[in-house]
Order: C-alpha cells, then sequence, then structure tokens
C-alpha cells in the first residue's frame, strides 16, 4: 500500500471494533488483514470508481467487496458509527440542536407498481433489516443532552 488514508490513531479506534478475519479449518490461503481491505473500502468510496477498478497496491477487488458485505451484514459498520458518534459526543462536539436526515431516491422502473407486481419469492435486503432495526428499535445509549 502506498501511504495509508487513514492515521495509525485512527486506525487503533477502528482496529478494535473490526472482528478478526476467520482462518478455515480446510486450509488454504491466510485471511487479508483488516486494514489494507479497509483502506481499498475508502479508496472505492473516495473515487467513485468501480470495484474492478481498485489499484493493484489493495488486496483484490473480490475481496475488499467481500470483507465490506460481511462487515454490513454482522453489524459492524452500525456499531462503529456509535461508538464514533459517542465519542464526539463525550468531547461535546456535536450540536444536538442541529440534526440532518438523509434520503435515497430511485425512481420506478415502468412506472412501479402499476406496471407490474413484485415477486412474491423476493426476500428485503439486508440494508432493509439494519434500516428497520436501527430506526424502528433505536439504542437508548446515544441520547441528545436535554440543555447545554
Amino acid at each position: 500500500m502506498k501511504k495509508p488514508a487513514l492515521k495509525e490513531e485512527q486506525w487503533a479506534k477502528l482496529a478494535a471494533l473490526l472482528p478478526e478475519p476467520k482462518v478455515s479449518g480446510q486450509g488454504g490461503r491466510r485471511a487479508v488483514p483488516n486494514r489494507p481491505c479497509f483502506e481499498g473500502i475508502l479508496w472505492v468510496l473516495r473515487s467513485g470508481a468501480r470495484w474492478k477498478d481498485l489499484p493493484p497496491e489493495y488486496p483484490s477487488y473480490s475481496t475488499c467487496r467481500r470483507r465490506l458485505l460481511q462487515w454490513e451484514e454482522q453489524g459492524v459498520w452500525l456499531k462503529i458509527w456509535r461508538k464514533l458518534l459517542a465519542e464526539l459526543d463525550a468531547a461535546q462536539r456535536l450540536d444536538w440542536e442541529e440534526c440532518f436526515a438523509d434520503g435515497s431516491f430511485a425512481p420506478a422502473k415502468k412506472g412501479g407498481a402499476a406496471s407490474g407486481r413484485p415477486n412474491a419469492a423476493r426476500v428485503r435486503s439486508g440494508w432493509w433489516w439494519q434500516a428497520a432495526k436501527e430506526f424502528l428499535w433505536p439504542p437508548i445509549s446515544i441520547r441528545p443532552r436535554q440543555g447545554k
């Protein structure tokens, strides 16, 4: 890897929250460490490039993408977000008076429900369940302060 995108202090905070890659009981290659995968994920997110365009100094694009999806399924990103948010709150670097909501809009193809019936065999994506879990059953641990 060239110059890492994260400073050592930043990586130390994140490394503690990332699960170590599991070693296969069937032998084979050793798992790629978390840091190069994380740096590869950051490169794709920052550049907006396709996974296949990941430079050769990072692990393979399939390894980085697989790790990204594993961490998503395991709830690692949510755990990291909550931990860093709690740190900022403890340092009084968050202004709870001002909040932003982020939303996405994707137009329905061919006009949506009127043009086709949804496939009953489809299962909701992992993203939907993560979002539902977060917004329908929020944790009590992070709460805005009532006064300044």
